[in-house]
């Protein structure tokens, strides 16, 4: 399969787990929580096995990796290409009734994200990217693909998202270090990287190690194809197949520099 077919396979899936989401929330469910205390629900459950057998299935030669299955106990090997899968990122937002979760579903080789698409199941928005061809948003099902691209830095400053559930406001000096800094505003979920992208904001921090692989892999090949990108505390680019899937800490910009 090409990335553009691999694209459109991972879009489709997302928008599939998006539903079955919601239809969840409608219907009501019980917050259980998983061996390191972190919330997990039906609609996780439900929308990992949508995705990862359609992965599977469309593409038998592609490993997947999956936040459930891992956390079940599941050991898939580094490859030297394989999928990352966050089914509901932001559970707990999910669980608060609160509209900042998504669907992350990103493809990388050699250790970088080279595709991705991030659903956002409460407005319906589907965003999707290949790094060096460009990344575009679907407003809602049906709606034709637009263009994104990040903005460059507003005079006034950056407006920066911050972790809605993890903030650790003494922990961003120096990843904001000689930035201006217009406002900081909290979001859950990988949408952060979805408002990035769109240009819709400047930045997100994230102080590590606070999350995985699968948080960010889909959210970084969007970023990177609009133009931005995610740093480490290094300042090089969050790199992936790690020990344990855990990342350090990173940013991510909308505009490099």
């Amino acid at each position: 399969m090409t990335d553009t077919e691999l694209l459109d396979l991972a879009a489709g899936l997302a928008r599939r787990a998006a539903a079955a989401i919601m239809a969840v929330r409608k219907a009501g469910f019980a917050v259980d929580h998983k061996e390191d205390y972190s919330p997990v629900t039906e609609a996780d459950r439900v929308a990992e096995a949508l995705i990862v057998e359609g992965l599977r299935a469309a593409a038998p030669g592609i490993p997947v990796v999956a936040e459930e299955e891992v956390a079940g106990g599941l050991i898939t090997a580094v490859a030297p290409c394989f999928w990352l899968v966050d089914p509901l990122d932001g559970t707990k937002e999910f669980a608060k009734g609160l509209d900042e979760f998504a669907v992350c579903i990103g493809l990388v080789r050699d250790g970088a994200p080279v595709l991705g698409v991030l659903a956002l199941p409460a407005t319906g928005e589907l965003f999707g990217g290949i790094v060096g061809s460009g990344a575009w948003k679907e407003a809602a099902e049906g709606a034709p693909r637009q263009p994104i691209n990040t903005r460059p830095v507003p005079a006034e400053g950056w407006l920066v998202l911050d972790s809605r559930s993890h903030s650790k406001p003494e922990a961003l000096a120096p990843l904001l270090a000689g930035r201006k800094v217009a406002a900081i505003q909290p979001m859950g979920s990988a949408a952060k990287f979805a408002r990035v992208a769109e240009g819709a904001a400047d930045c997100s921090p994230r102080p590590g190690p606070t999350t995985m692989e699968w948080d960010t892999a889909a959210g970084q090949a969007i970023i990177e194809a609009a133009g931005g990108a995610i740093l480490t505390e290094a300042g090089e680019p969050l790199r992936y197949g790690k020990a344990g899937w855990r990342n350090v800490g990173f940013i991510a910009v909308g505009r490099v520099g």
